[in-house]
């Protein structure tokens, strides 16, 4: 293999894994954030959580629970404040606000009922400040304070499934309170204080904002990165960025690929005698470690139909000494099947076939993707498998030329294959230079 293609497959390869590993870094970033909330802010967030909601549905309703919990706890100023300057008319909005919100929660933690406390929560934030505005006296004696009820449509926007309704509304309580504001009194507060509210009200709803994003980007964040995992167990993780950037057909030809189908032999009068839940425990048993070792490898694991397993080596990136990689996978899954007890009885056994040579691959399918292989490689790999022998790994002519400096093989007669004609394979037996780790054929 040239150094330019050395070059290529560790970059490609390199590529896959750091974007996996960003996407693994923001989902474990966001559960330790959570993770390090105390006791009681763990449980105040899943206030009217239910056990059939989806993790939207959670964040959704954690966003809310929070972003109420730090306004109750913000209005504590504004209620001091204003008491204390014997504005009691002013003090008593923002304090019915934090007595109905806490009513509100222990409710909805008794009761449910969450689409009530969603709908009263949006609609004090909208309403409230602009009673306290004109309580105050206009938008330069409340300070701006107006400005809280600007959380109640960005609220809307992620809660509610109709959040125009509250934008138009807060546009039209601003543009009423703006009609308005010529007719009222200010109210007497010292220039310092109104200063200070300014940048209170800025701020805090800032703050409020801001907290309320963040908690809602992360949950999204890890969300995301929970689709990006369960994407990358169905698809190779360069051609899942391929179809999430829109490109499609996808579709590609490869010039050389080293194609593998393995079956368990008499799996299904095995499968008759046992129970749905064995045969599942037995198949995946065996197809967990099969694909640890594809992973070890690079390779790539096409697809399960029954009991036979396909992968493949090559594609979608090149892959430094493929055909070797699935040769030398094919013995170990040989040496790790060999000797496994049948829950039926006797001993559990694997047929194999390989070929090596050009194939097409790409994404079929709309809501459930698959990738899979087509071509002549493919199929005479797989016929290579339904013509062999139990226990061994049959390989094709064209393979045994590639791998015959590397690995032991024992030639069989020639026989009359489906769509190949007679054909001359091989028994692939072991590496040169170890001890042979399959019988021989007249052995088996």
């Amino acid at each position: 293999m040239s150094d330019d293609l050395k070059r290529r497959v560790e970059s490609s390869r390199g590529e896959d894994l750091s974007a996996i590993g960003t996407e693994v870094t923001a989902a474990k970033s966001s559960r330790l954030w959570v993770e390090h909330l105390p006791t009681w802010a763990k449980e105040l967030v899943t206030v009217g959580a239910l056990p059939e909601d989806d993790e939207d549905e959670r964040l959704k309703k954690a966003s809310l629970v929070l972003t109420a919990t730090l306004i109750t706890a913000m209005a504590v100023v504004w209620v001091v404040t204003y008491a204390s300057l014997e504005l009691y008319l002013s003090a008593a909005i923002p304090f019915t606000y934090q007595l109905i919100t806490i009513v509100s929660l222990a409710a909805v933690a008794r009761f449910g009922h969450f689409e009530v406390f969603r709908t009263s929560q949006l609609a004090l934030i909208l309403i409230l400040p602009m009673l306290l505005q004109w309580s105050l006296g206009g938008f330069v004696a409340s300070s701006g304070v107006l400005l809280w009820a600007l959380i109640s449509p960005l609220g809307a926007l992620v809660l509610s499934p109709r959040p125009m309704p509250w934008f138009v509304a807060y546009l039209s309580l601003t543009t009423i309170s703006g009609v308005v504001d010529p007719l009222l009194s200010p109210s007497d507060i010292p220039a310092s204080v109104s200063v200070g509210f300014f940048v209170a009200n800025v701020g805090g709803v800032s703050v409020v904002v801001f907290f309320l994003l963040r908690y809602f980007t992360r949950g999204l964040a890890e969300e995301r990165a929970k689709s990006e995992a369960l994407l990358l167990n169905v698809l190779p993780a360069s051609i899942a960025r391929r179809l999430k950037n829109g490109e499609r057909p996808l579709a590609d030809r490869f010039e050389e690929a080293a194609v593998l189908f393995a079956d368990l032999v008499g799996f299904t009068p095995m499968s008759d005698q046992l129970l749905p839940e064995a045969v599942v425990e037995l198949l995946d048993d065996l197809f967990t470690h099969f694909d640890a070792m594809a992973e070890r490898r690079g390779l790539e694991k096409i697809k399960t139909v029954g009991d036979a397993y396909v992968v493949v080596g090559g594609i979608p990136s090149p892959v430094l000494n493929a055909a070797e990689d699935v040769a030398d996978m094919a013995l170990e899954m040989i040496s790790f099947v060999a000797g496994r007890p049948a829950p039926t009885g006797g001993n559990l056994s694997l047929r194999i076939g390989i070929d090596i040579g050009p194939v097409v691959a790409g994404v079929i399918g709309e809501r459930k993707f698959t990738y899979d292989l087509w071509g002549d490689t493919v199929n005479t790999a797989s016929r290579m498998e339904s013509h062999g022998v139990d226990g061994q790994i049959q390989v094709t002519p064209r393979a045994y030329e590639q791998l015959k400096h590397q690995f032991q093989f024992q030639q069989r007669e020639p026989m009359y294959v489906k769509g190949k004609g007679r054909v001359a394979p091989f028994l692939l037996t072991g590496r040169i230079g170890r001890p042979t780790s399959q019988p021989t054929l007249a052995e088996s």
